[in-house]
């Protein structure tokens, strides 16, 4: 029944090596948003409030640059099982141009226009001020931040995971070093708090870029062809407006989803509570899936490589085997944080943000729920992100993550959180419903086999 486990230790050799790296960058990123949120929540429940609205927006733009991350990796990874590192560079150029405007804009309108856009995401007049304070220093860093990791992505489609190691090492060292000296001013600088947790991001941000031209300049491993890089042929254009753009509009539409959840509770009775747990437990979270994360981007690369290389046969099993491997990592790591829950989060790790008893018992709640579903989640994500785009499918990959969301999920939400106040636990539910109807449609998705396209050759 499950023969298509059974790949050999060559398979689950590459595996390993190409998801490592991963493993360690996503759970730096991720460790770095705990500290900050750690930092933060010293500050007492109104800043951690405030940070968690502000990341609202941040979120959905953070997600925008993901998708073209992804958009671009699907073309990459294929590219490059052909060894066409001319069409790699097209690709990369556009990458890069629409990453660098998207971010522009958005760096504008935050730094700008603070106040009334963060107002849009909660009605709390003091948690909104200091927001505000937050996104109109942290405004432009994503500008920064955006080109770096298309930078990164495209090396980790190469098989180069290492270098975002790196990269986001670093920024992770800077920002939680700076993060202690501007927050609680040490050093000699001022207690800026709030303020002091955005101007570390940004300094944090800046230094990921310069390493990135850094590498541009002295690496080896991958040569810029400017000429490419710069004028991308008509035919490329067309190809990654085909099949790059719907990945965007898909983590755009994912995020501005996901970012709507938090909103919703703003709105809430008890919104401050809520806010602060939520995004504390968001933390948690990310950390738990770090794993999960990387075993999705490794299929991704794999999956198109190997049909790049035109080695079609055993795709199938190879994309199911590991979309089982995600959802064993997702049982295990679940049923650890949910005891994790009882025996340190709950009794040590809320007490340190300074949590009210109200928003303690939200944050286990969040937890509980979170944890128990992770397996399912880690199935859909490495499902839909690694096998049904990374095989070229990114059109129904996108319907399969989209449509649960919005179609379902999101209304009762609303609908449970603001028209009936049925409280926090019916609305934390309602936003989990939509990963079960996505593993029903992901699974008659991968079974059909009609997923696996050759992108370089249409």
């Amino acid at each position: 029944m499950f023969s298509y486990m059974n790949r050999g230790k060559a398979f689950y050799r590459d595996v390993v090596l190409l998801a490592i790296p991963i493993i360690l960058q996503n759970l730096i990123t991720n460790s770095l948003g705990l500290l900050d949120t750690f930092m933060v929540g010293m500050l007492g429940e109104a800043p951690m409030a405030a940070v968690t609205l502000a990341n609202i927006p941040i979120f959905v733009v953070q997600l925008m640059t993901f998708g073209l991350q992804s958009g671009a990796s699907v073309l990459i990874s294929q590219f490059y099982g052909k060894g066409d590192k001319g069409s790699i560079n097209e690709v990369l150029g556009i990458g890069f141009a629409v990453a660098g405007g998207i971010t522009l804009i958005f760096g504008c309108i935050m730094f700008f226009l603070p106040v009334p856009f963060m107002a849009l995401f909660g009605n709390n007049a003091d948690v909104v001020a200091l927001a505000a304070q937050y996104a109109r220093i942290v405004a432009f860093s994503f500008l920064f931040d955006s080109l770096a990791q298309v930078y990164i992505a495209a090396h980790r489609s190469m098989a180069n995971p290492l270098l975002g190691l790196y990269i986001l090492g670093a920024s992770m060292i800077s920002n939680t070093v700076l993060n202690w000296v501007f927050i609680f001013g040490k050093l000699g600088a001022p207690a800026m708090g709030v303020e002091g947790a955005a101007l570390a991001t940004l300094i944090s941000r800046v230094l990921e870029f310069v390493i990135a031209v850094g590498h541009i300049a002295l690496g080896k491993r991958f040569r810029l062809q400017f000429d490419r890089l710069l004028h991308p042929s008509p035919a490329m254009l067309g190809k990654y407006v085909r099949f790059a753009t719907p990945v965007l509009l898909n983590e755009t539409l994912w995020g501005l989803g996901t970012s709507l959840y938090p909103t919703i509770m703003g709105h809430m009775e008890g919104s401050q509570a809520i806010l602060a747990a939520y995004g504390i437990v968001g933390n948690l979270v990310n950390v738990s899936t770090v794993m999960v994360f990387a075993i999705g981007g490794t299929t991704a690369i794999i999956i198109g490589r190997e049909i790049g290389a035109g080695r079609r046969e055993g795709v199938y099993e190879k994309g199911l085997c590991l979309d089982m491997l995600a959802f064993l990592a997702g049982l295990v790591v679940g049923a650890v944080f949910i005891v994790l829950t009882y025996t340190l989060f709950e009794p040590v790790v809320y007490p340190l943000f300074h949590l009210s008893q109200e928003a303690s018992e939200i944050a286990t709640m969040m937890s509980l729920v979170s944890f128990a579903i992770l397996s399912i989640r880690s199935f859909n994500t490495t499902n839909v992100v690694g096998v049904l785009r990374g095989g070229g499918d990114v059109r129904a990959a996108s319907v399969i993550d989209l449509a649960p969301m919005w179609l379902l999920s999101l209304p009762l939400a609303a609908l449970a959180g603001l028209v009936f106040h049925w409280g926090i636990l019916p609305v934390y539910l309602c936003i989990s419903l939509d990963n079960v109807v996505k593993l029903v449609l992901g699974v008659w998705r991968l079974r059909s086999g009609v997923w696996i396209r050759d992108l370089t050759s249409i």
